[in-house]
């Protein structure tokens, strides 16, 4: 009796949001936007995924190493993913706060089943590059003494495009 490919039988197993995820981390990792790689380490895991990011040449970031972690709920892609800079090297940007929380619509208020992994990487690297001066966000210091570990639950006030 054939077993078939033990790959697809695995895939079979995979809910809906595993089997999307699945996907996207084999495209990120065969197809990745520049400067962005899947960490060598992501192993099974599907529901948290470390990336690095590198600043884009010509920017304020240029030769600077980012670290990205997203972590999907269960009902990822309805659901948006939360996304963080870690690690040692937080970029000084007006959207990022020092610990790492991103202030950008597509991942609270705009995310849409449509958007990806990828998406969201090229929102961020466009987000850096697009930036004029390193600078943290006004309310820095009391954002992060307040917030809650999940910047998904902050409401965000976005009034400012121009970064």
């Amino acid at each position: 009796m054939d077993k078939g490919n033990p790959a697809d039988s695995k895939m079979a197993r995979l809910t809906p949001s595993e089997r999307r995820l699945q996907k996207e981390l084999m495209s990120l990792i065969k197809e990745p936007p520049p400067g962005v790689v899947v960490d060598s380490d992501q192993g099974e895991n599907l529901s948290l995924w470390t990336i690095k990011m590198r600043g884009a040449e010509g920017t304020l970031y240029e030769g600077e190493n980012f670290t990205l972690q997203f972590k999907f709920s269960p009902k990822y892609p309805f659901d948006s993913p939360e996304v963080t800079f870690i690690g040692p090297n937080i970029p000084v940007h007006p959207h990022v706060y020092s610990n790492g929380h991103i202030c950008l619509s597509i991942l609270t208020d705009d995310w849409s089943p449509a958007l990806s992994v990828q998406t969201v990487c090229l929102s961020i690297v466009s987000m850096l590059s697009s930036c004029k001066e390193k600078k943290r966000p006004p309310d820095n210091s009391f954002y992060v003494k307040t917030c809650n570990k999940n910047p998904k639950k902050t409401k965000w006030w976005y009034h400012d495009d121009t970064v």
